[in-house]
């Protein structure tokens, strides 16, 4: 899907710098008990290229998966720490546990943390994440579903507690949908760094990252490290209502890409 963007947008982004995709950084998945030495080594380059990510931080982790060593006992001044420094922090689900087989509105995976629960269920998930992170200190406006999984009473709800924006969807700007801001993320990595006006977002998962990738990562940030831009920067940028079209496409784009993703894991 390739929106094109309503008046204003272009002159914001270009700036007198020309036309180039501004692309900002979310890590998933970040626990007290995660791959801490993974984690250091993605902090170092973003402190080197200056990049200040987004941060989707699970309330209370109940995910075998996620628990990767023994819990970090400052995690939550750690990540206070980070806040101050410009990195924006999320709230990412409330246990990471998927509940259902649902798709949802964002069809990128077969199962979910909310779709398709009862609207006491989710209400209970997300008051119980929110009430956690709030008695730390962090008061998220963005949200970012487990699976990328959500559906229309997830985001109503969002709305109802305080939340903002959504870090999900495809497109080239945020869009305005269900009464909340979609912020889109990359479809291709291939096509995140296009001589277009635009944001998109690089999804990390740090956890057991090879010396490999993270060599992949630290030459993909040097070469494009101009195109790199403040995740507190896409919260700024405008956003529009998104089109019927737009929003049908952007559903056969994520259940396409959710098709494959499950061929090649079997």
């Amino acid at each position: 899907m390739r929106d094109k963007p309503c008046g204003g947008h272009g002159a914001y982004l270009n700036q007198g710098r020309g036309r180039r995709m501004k692309v900002t950084v979310r890590m998933d998945d970040i626990t007290p008990d995660m791959d801490w030495e993974s984690f250091a080594a993605f902090e170092r380059m973003f402190d080197r290229y200056q990049i200040r990510p987004l941060l989707g931080i699970v309330p209370e982790n109940r995910d075998e998966k996620l628990a990767i060593g023994p819990a970090r006992e400052d995690f939550w001044e750690k990540m206070r720490t980070l806040q101050k420094k410009g990195w924006t922090l999320a709230m990412h689900g409330c246990h990471h546990l998927y509940r259902t087989e649902e798709r949802g509105a964002f069809p990128l995976n077969f199962r979910s943390e909310f779709a398709g629960l009862s609207e006491e269920e989710q209400k209970r998930l997300l008051q119980t994440g929110r009430r956690i992170l709030e008695a730390h200190g962090i008061s998220p406006k963005v949200f970012m579903a487990p699976g990328h999984t959500f559906d229309r009473t997830t985001i109503r709800l969002l709305s109802q507690m305080g939340f903002s924006y959504v870090t999900d969807g495809y497109g080239r700007m945020p869009y305005r949908r269900w009464g909340m801001t979609f912020l889109p993320i990359s479809f291709l990595r291939s096509r995140m760094f296009q001589k277009k006006d635009g944001f998109t977002t690089l999804v990390i998962h740090c956890n057991r990252c090879s010396q490999q990738e993270l060599e992949s990562y630290e030459k993909m940030f040097l070469e494009h490290r101009d195109s790199f831009a403040a995740y507190e920067a896409y919260l700024s940028a405008p956003a529009k209502k998104q089109s019927c079209p737009a929003r049908a496409a952007e559903y056969v784009m994520a259940w396409g890409k959710g098709q494959a993703a499950q061929r090649i894991g079997r």
